[in-house]
């Protein structure tokens, strides 16, 4: 019942009504004055941390004293402003995203914008933000506190006093839906995450997942190398000696060259399966030839998990087919050496502009987002702009979404 009342409480604010003078429209001027009530009340804790974050960096050099202040001001001024996020952002019927660039450990906060413009809004909130959401309380008390004052005067002034309350209740009426729409707009403006701000944490992480595909790239040459060095050269060079040795001595103990000719052939058939599995940890073959959906349905044979693939996705870039199907095949390789389970599946959809990935499974769940594997998965598809989400709660199931920014070819 709780959760009800207050989400119509913060029913959307909706103008262009100012004349519907019925129960409706009473109603919705009622909430919207508790709304700019309790807009009105956050005047005392804003107050007191906006007068806490000046001293935070008054104190910052003096041994340290604003930074151990800064520990509980910034949390407490995150949590504020989240609160009247979320408020301001059902006003308005939309999401408004703080966009925290940084962490609030030591001196890090203070190279945050966001953190900054938090701070602006706690000023806001005690001094302008309060002045505009007390004038419709105002309003609508002031007719009552002089219908008391009234029963208790005489004469010509209670008539005075009742005659003035008219117009009282006449502004409230007009200007309550649009001051609290302004004070959720202002809020949204103050609190929410700027194109500016979007632009600089996409630069930034644009940089950091470049230097991570740079130093994997590099990490998947040496590793190519090495499987190259220690298995097919190794194996070709194998058979190189042995034909050698057979040439020698194919006249003089036939039996011995023949010997050496087969086991050369078969050195050649194992340094070729060397050679295949370096090709398949490259770009699979099957990638290639049948695209996403047919490289996931060849990967789910080889699995010892049951895996269902539903995935119907048109020809995508090779790049993006690439990462996704690695990024899938590491998702079940960790469900195989995991999750305990009885079945996996794999589903996948394109709209348009973006692939959509989900890959779960029965198992017992707890995977951990920032684990080894699923650290690669992101990091992987972090080049390409795109984002991975871990649901695994105890107990199982756990859902891998995988969803990446493209466009078909």
């Amino acid at each position: 019942m709780t959760d009800f009342t207050a989400m119509q409480i913060l029913a959307p604010v909706r103008l262009g009504r100012p004349l519907d003078v019925t129960a409706g429209g009473l109603l919705d001027r009622l909430r919207l004055t508790l709304v700019s009530a309790g807009y009105a009340a956050s005047f005392v804790p804003s107050l007191a941390l906006a007068i806490l974050s000046v001293l935070c960096v008054a104190l910052g050099p003096a041994l340290g004293l604003g930074v151990l202040l800064a520990q509980a001001v910034v949390p407490a001024t995150a949590g504020l402003t989240a609160l009247h996020r979320r408020v301001s952002g059902r006003l308005l019927d939309e999401e408004i995203t703080p966009g925290y660039a940084s962490p609030t450990q030591g001196l890090r906060w203070m190279r945050d914008p966001a953190r900054w413009r938090n701070v602006g809004f706690l000023w806001f909130s005690a001094s302008g933000g309060f002045a505009m959401s007390l004038l419709p309380v105002a309003l609508l008390t002031l007719p009552l506190t002089w219908l008391i004052l009234a029963l208790t005067a005489s004469g010509w002034i209670w008539l005075l006093l009742l005659v003035l309350s008219g117009p009282a209740l006449v502004a409230w009426w007009f200007v309550t839906p649009p001051l609290v729409r302004a004070r959720a707009l202002t809020e949204r403006a103050m609190l929410g995450d700027s194109r500016v701000a979007r632009l600089e944490q996409r630069v930034e992480r644009v940089e950091e997942s470049r230097a991570e595909t740079l130093d994997h790239n590099a990490a998947e040459v040496r590793r190519i190398e090495r499987d190259l060095h220690d298995g097919a050269q190794a194996r070709i060079a194998s058979v190189g000696m042995n034909v050698g040795l057979a040439e020698k001595l194919v006249h003089t103990d036939p039996e011995a060259a023949a010997a050496l000719l087969r086991e050369a052939r078969e050195t050649t058939m194992d340094a070729l399966d060397d050679l295949r599995s370096v090709v398949r940890g490259i770009h699979p073959p099957v990638l290639a030839d049948k695209g996403l959906t047919g490289a996931v349905q060849a990967l789910s044979l080889a699995l010892p998990v049951p895996t269902s693939v539903a995935v119907e996705v048109p020809r995508l870039p090779a790049p993006v087919e690439s990462a996704a199907y690695f990024a899938i095949a590491e998702c079940l390789a960790n469900t195989v050496k995991h999750a305990a389970a009885t079945r996996a599946w794999v589903t996948g959809r394109y709209d348009g502009d973006r692939l959509r990935i989900t890959v779960g499974d029965d198992g017992r769940g707890g995977a951990d987002a920032t684990g080894s594997g699923l650290t690669g998965v992101a990091r992987r598809l972090d080049a390409f702009d795109g984002d991975v989400r871990v649901l695994s709660p105890a107990g199982g199931p756990t859902l891998v979404e995988l969803e990446v920014p493209c466009r078909t070819a």
